[in-house]
Parts: C-alpha cells; structure tokens; sequence
C-alpha cells in the first residue's frame, strides 16, 4: 500500500501478541487445506463501503523493463535460501502490499507449513525518513507473527547481492521457513513524482529513464534500472520458489488508479520472471487500489482473522494505526481493500 499521508484514526492501543497456534493460523490454515473462501460480503455491504473511497494512484505510462541478461542470475546467490515444501516467492512494493492485498492467501501459506519468501522493494517511507520505514519493518514482522502464532524474536543480517546491491534480511529464530527482505529504496509517492526528502525519485523516474540512479534511504548501494531488474531476479532465483507472487504490473488494465510503485514492481517481476526459471503459470498478480471498485469477497471468520492481522501492523505504523477491528475497516481505503482481495493469473491481467 500504503503512503496516506495523514493518520486515519483510531486508538493506539497495541493488539496483544500470542504464543502458539492462534485463531488466525487456524482459520487461514482450513484456507490453505480447503481454498479461498467463496465471494460474500451483499449488496447493502458493498453500499456502504464505498461511501468512503479509497486513494487512487496518478497514471503515468512507464517505459518497457530493461532486459536481464540470459546468464543472469549468475551462480549461486549470497541470498540463497534453502528450498522448502511449496515455497512461495512474494515481491511487494510497500511493507502492508501483502497483508492488505494477498491476505487471506498468504496467511494459508504460512498456516499451511509451506515455505514463503517476501521481498519489500521499496522502503514506503513516504518521504518521512529511515525510522518510519522501520517503523513500517517492524509492523510487518508484528503482522507475521499474528498470522504464524508465535513472538519469537527475528535476526536481521545484512546481504551484498551478485547484483552489487544491499538487502536487510530478517529471519525468525524460531522458524526459518520464513524471510522478509528489504531494499529499502525510496517511496515514489502517489503522484508517481516521489518525495522532496528522497529527490523526487522513485521507481518510475527510475524505469522511464528520468533519473539515473535510485538510493536507497539508509545509505546502501545505488541502483540504475539495469542494476534493479537483475537484483530482483537474483532475489527471486535465490528462494527457488514453485509460486511467485507480487502486484497486478502495470500493462494490465487493473492496474488503472493503483500507486505507481505497485505497478512498476508488478511489471518488473513479471519482466524478470523467466530469467529467474519462474513460468508465467506461476506468477499471481494482487490488485491494489482499484480492487476497491469489485465485490466484497472477504468475510466473516476470513475477514476477522485478516483484520487482526492488519491490527497487528498498524499499531506499529503511526500514520494508519486503529486500535479496533471497527476503526481498522472504518479507515478510507483500507476498510474496502480489507474486504476484498483479487489475484490474477497472466491470462487474466487484461493486458493494454
């Protein structure tokens, strides 16, 4: 998501951590034996969300994805990740991308014992600095920890890529099935045009060839667009995953209205996918903003487990915080995005 550049309401009250097998994992874990709920939600709720709608993102066309190199990934990456039992590779633009988007889907994974690799591209710092987007770290690990049922510490390392850029990894102790990865380069704003604080740059001016490098905000390695689209087919060869999931690119009609880093991130994955040994089979796109404007189709026990989830993120993001599953839904955007969630196959995107 997420970029809203005015908190939203609600308390600060932190929703409790649990130890062991939480109501969450439970209900995402028939998700992943059973499917995907079936669509819900009726018309008189579908009414009354869209009395307060959410952002649309600025529509800005965005030059093709620069090639990666057939050898590209070379070798083994310092990034590689032991395979597991049907592992996912995720690969969102913002730290909420997946929680708010792929969610129930994502918590099945987790809940089912499969493996799941995340790749944040950029920081969503939203022009705010390093410590909010840390702020926006931990909330996603907190988010984690609600959907696998534990609060066991994460270890964070630091990892120079074949590609020469720096990822922050953060593994928990206590299940390294699970791996979060952070480029950290600047958020591009709604607006496709970035912030004052970070150089009015982000991934558009990047990929249309307006800047010549993006830094990342603590500092790390620049990356030109070359350096970016092989960094994230290294990141996503190094999980060897079965699936890749990631946002609807921006070639596809779904992506009308949706930020700009969403789109540019789905493009680049779905550019780089096949260099990575991923098919286009296996590759599903999440829309984002605009799935406000399709049919609820989260509810009931689904619904509730993934708004805890998002509790669990947002008490510690200052910007979007809400102490109550009520104030969490009431929030403009997030209370339509909560309800929904839509992945489509490459057939599927309706491609310009």
């Amino acid at each position: 998501m997420s970029d809203i550049d005015e908190p939203s309401g609600g308390d600060d009250a932190r929703p409790p951590r649990r130890r062991g097998v939480s109501r969450r994992a439970l209900v995402f874990g028939g998700l992943a034996v059973g499917g995907l709920a079936a669509l819900g939600g009726g018309a008189l709720i579908y009414r009354d969300i869209r009395r307060s709608a959410g952002p649309e993102g600025t529509w800005v066309e965005l030059s093709p994805i620069v090639p990666v190199p057939e050898e590209s990934p070379r070798g083994d990456s310092p990034a590689f990740e032991e395979p597991g039992d049907d592992t996912t590779v995720a690969v969102w633009a913002h730290a909420d991308d997946d929680i708010i988007f792929a969610n129930p889907h994502l918590a099945g994974v987790i809940a089912s014992g499969a493996t799941l690799r995340t790749v944040f591209v950029t920081a969503g710092d939203a022009g705010r600095g390093l410590a909010y987007a840390q702020q926006r770290e931990a909330g996603i690990r907190a988010a984690y920890d609600e959907m696998r049922g534990s609060d066991q510490p994460w270890e964070s390392s630091e990892i120079t890529l074949l590609s020469g850029a720096r990822v922050i990894r953060f593994v928990p102790t206590d299940d390294p099935r699970l791996s979060i990865s952070m480029l950290r380069l600047p958020d591009g704003n709604l607006s496709a045009k970035g912030f004052p604080a970070t150089g009015d740059a982000g991934l558009t001016q990047l990929i249309n060839g307006l800047v010549p490098v993006l830094e990342p905000i603590d500092g790390g390695p620049t990356m030109d667009a070359a350096r970016l689209a092989e960094t994230i087919a290294e990141l996503v060869h190094a999980g060897r995953p079965d699936h890749v999931t990631t946002n609807i690119p921006h070639e596809s009609a779904f992506a009308r209205g949706d930020h700009p880093d969403h789109s540019c991130v789905g493009s680049l994955v779905r550019a780089v996918a096949p260099s990575a040994g991923v098919s286009p089979a296996d590759v599903t796109y999440y829309i984002g903003y605009p799935s406000q404007h399709e049919p609820p189709n989260v509810s009931g026990d689904e619904l509730a487990a993934k708004v805890d989830v998002y509790r669990s993120y947002s008490a510690e993001d200052p910007v979007v915080t809400c102490g109550s599953a009520t104030a969490c839904l009431a929030q403009p955007g997030f209370g339509q995005w909560l309800r929904r969630s839509y992945g489509k196959g490459e057939d599927e995107l309706r491609l310009a």
